[in-house]
């Protein structure tokens, strides 16, 4: 494949938004307000399963500047949807404690809320169940998994393989509910004009949100605009259109005036989308000198009654390490829960906390440094298609690592560090994640005074990506980045994809290269005002068959105190290759972001369900921990040197969810080093290490 020459790409070029953020000047869903506006506040059942029987509303329309109560009874129509939960205030059916079942609009957001408040719902309530096991008689084994994967796999024998090999690993790994948590809350400003419908909304994909939203209120794409030029955060939350954006163009659109909907934190632990809670055994099997001779992986899920999502958590088994014999399996479970959905790295990042905890008790087992039985286990090629690898530098990550992080000196001996009051160990584990690359439209335009101006429906979820697009136009225009406008977050711009499975990059810049190549052509020898346009469906169709992924390594130091059990990670390494790196700055951050909230992944973050009431009870940052600066200590990112020919025009990978994949497996198997205690069941508290 052809790539660009480059100037700036690989430079660390400054944000080219930074100063709007920083000053105030950068607007936000919620900061959007159109005249007439109004206030919804979204009112939750209050049961896990059953029906609404009917609302009295008469209080709430006492209030003064109250302007509806919107139900099932009275809201407008939307066309039916393949995801029910897009079904807002359809139908008397609840499927969940926290689903929506009414909105109060207001003139104010106070009234609105006082509103909400006062409704007085009448539900039939039947009993539910909303709590996961692994012998729960309604485990099914789905058609597909997320991505569009396969469901299972299997190659060779692998239970004649476990039953022959000397050495074996057979445990049970679990990871709990998380929720996703950004910044900003889900947001937006639905307003309803003679041309349609414009969403001011909080997204990780402005076309994404276009396509959905005209589907269901039966209208042409083309009126309905979603715009959204900043985003502050998703962590897939975001990635597609849920609930509370139908619901504000749904109230829009009832009271005939604008409407602003904030999705209150509390109210996110039910409407925004959660990472399944995943019941996982590994078994492995490996000769004397641990080399692999058989893989087993086998992942237990839930989902809701209303729509099926299954994580794609063995999927990266299937390419990480050769053995002959191996199988991956998918069951899951409908409960009458929220639908869980994207969380960073679905998949791969529950996954592989299973799958390298597991590596670490076999290296155990076989008397093998964890380094070096990876190394061992390197395939020559994908070890479930075949397929040669684009570029696969896992082991240049891992001797890299071991370097910088003085691995050579480490005393294998669990237990054996003792500085004052607290145990010492260390933790290796591997990380992946696909290079994933969808089809983008982009425009490139020669302004009259020679400055240029790309064009792409993008979203910057705070990643950098606004900027990295700025430095692969320069160059691709052959200018410099301070001649390059890049407009991203409109739907009336040509469609991209979304921001997220880690193919923002790859997607949006092969289009802007194309796009600003086409204008090149034309330009020669003519003046400003022409513009060229690319459209990347038929060149990523065409691409070589190649298995193309990220890879790194992770090394955790920690500290556990011999009297409390309380952990501290004392030192993150990450080393990862993933292609050429567009901007160091940038994707430092990306790296070690992902990096501490894997580390937060591994010590903290735990939604817990109340099977009584079907709710998790920890729905705020209060009572729902994550990684604070107090517990990032000594954290770095570094990256190897990549040249893959085989990905896209700029040669880069997806950066933004490697960086949490390996950190729970690496933490937890230095708190092994250091204790001699295995944690199989995340978060790692510190009830689970007294003894």
């Amino acid at each position: 494949m052809t790539t660009t020459a480059r100037k700036y790409v690989g430079t660390p070029l400054d944000r080219v938004e930074g100063m709007e953020k920083v000053t105030g000047r950068a607007r936000y869903a919620y900061e959007h307000s159109p005249d007439e506006l109004t206030y919804a506040v979204p009112v939750q059942a209050s049961i896990a399963r059953g029906e609404v029987r009917a609302i009295d509303v008469r209080a709430a329309l006492t209030i003064p500047g109250v302007i509806a109560i919107i139900w099932h009874r009275n809201a407008p129509r939307v066309a039916p949807a393949d995801n029910a939960e897009l079904s807002v205030l359809q139908s008397a059916r609840v499927a969940y404690r926290g689903q929506y079942v009414a909105v109060a609009v207001a003139e104010t957001l106070q009234a609105a809320g006082e509103a909400a408040r006062s409704l007085a719902v009448d539900y039939a309530s039947e009993p539910h169940d909303t709590e996961l096991r692994a012998d729960h008689p309604g485990l099914y084994r789905p058609e597909k998994v997320n991505a569009g994967y396969p469901t299972d796999s299997e190659h060779g024998d692998p239970d004649a393989a476990m039953e022959a090999a000397p050495i074996r690993v057979d445990a049970i790994y679990s990871t709990p509910a998380e929720h996703n948590n950004p910044m900003e809350p889900h947001a937006t400003v639905a307003r309803w004009d003679a041309d349609g419908l414009t969403l001011y909304d909080s997204t990780q994909g402005a076309s994404a949100v276009r396509a959905t939203l005209a589907a269901l209120f039966a209208m042409p794409p083309a009126n309905v605009r979603v715009i959204a030029p900043h985003v502050g955060g998703g962590f897939g939350s975001k990635g597609l259109p849920l609930a509370p954006v139908v619901l504000a163009a749904l109230a829009a659109k009832h009271v005939n005036r604008p409407v602003k909907l904030a999705v209150p934190r509390q109210q996110m632990f039910a409407v925004t989308g959660y990472r399944t809670p995943t019941i996982q055994r590994v078994r492995l099997g490996a000769d004397a000198d641990g080399r692999l001779t058989a893989i087993v992986h086998e992942a237990i899920e839930q989902c809701s009654t209303i729509r099926e999502f299954v994580e794609q958590t063995t999927v990266p088994t299937r390419i990480m390490y050769a053995a002959p014999n191996r199988r991956t399996t998918h069951r899951v479970v409908k409960l009458d829960v929220p639908t869980p959905s994207w969380m960073r790295a679905p998949g791969e990042a529950p996954g592989m906390f299973a799958l390298e905890s597991a590596m670490d008790e076999l290296a155990i087992a076989c008397g093998i440094d964890p380094v070096e039985l990876r190394v061992r286990n390197e395939p020559d090629a994908d070890p479930e298609s075949g397929e040669p690898f684009s570029s696969r530098n896992l082991v240049a990550c891992l001797r890299e690592g071991a370097r910088r992080f003085g691995w050579a000196d480490r005393d294998p001996t669990p237990g054996a560090r003792l500085v004052g009051q607290t145990l010492i160990g260390t933790g290796v584990a591997a990380s992946t994640y696909p290079a994933y690359r969808s089809p983008s439209q982009a425009s490139a335009r020669l302004e009259p005074d020679g400055r240029y101006t790309v064009r792409i429906a993008a979203t910057d979820i705070g990643t950098g990506a606004r900027t990295v697009l700025t430095q692969i136009a320069a160059d691709a225009l052959r200018t410099s980045p301070d001649r390059v406008t890049v407009e991203i977050g409109d739907s009336a711009m040509p469609p991209a994809s979304i921001a997220g499975g880690s193919m923002g990059t790859a997607s949006w810049g092969t289009a802007v290269v194309r796009a600003c190549e086409a204008l090149r052509e034309q330009v020669s020898g003519s003046g400003g005002g022409l513009e060229a346009t690319a459209d990347t469906k038929e060149e990523i169709g065409a691409q070589e068959r190649f298995s193309r992924h990220a890879f790194g390594a992770q090394f955790a130091e920690v500290g556990v105190d011999v009297d409390t059990g309380e952990t501290r990670v004392l030192r993150l390494l990450g080393v990862f290759a993933a292609g050429r790196i567009v901007n160091p700055k940038t994707a430092r951050s990306q790296f070690i972001g992902g990096m501490t909230m894997g580390l937060s992944t591994a010590l903290f973050e735990e939604s817990l369900m109340d099977r009584e009431f079907g709710d998790y009870l920890n729905r705020d940052l209060a009572q729902y921990h994550v990684a604070a600066c107090a517990d990032v200590r000594d954290i770095e990112a570094v990256w190897v040197e990549e040249d893959d020919p085989h990905l896209n025009p700029m040669g880069t990978k997806g950066i933004g969810e490697i960086g949490i994949v390996g950190t729970a497996a690496a933490i937890a198997n230095a708190v092994h080093h250091a204790t001699g205690i295995r944690i199989r069941d995340l978060p790692i508290r510190l009830d689970k290490l007294l003894r």
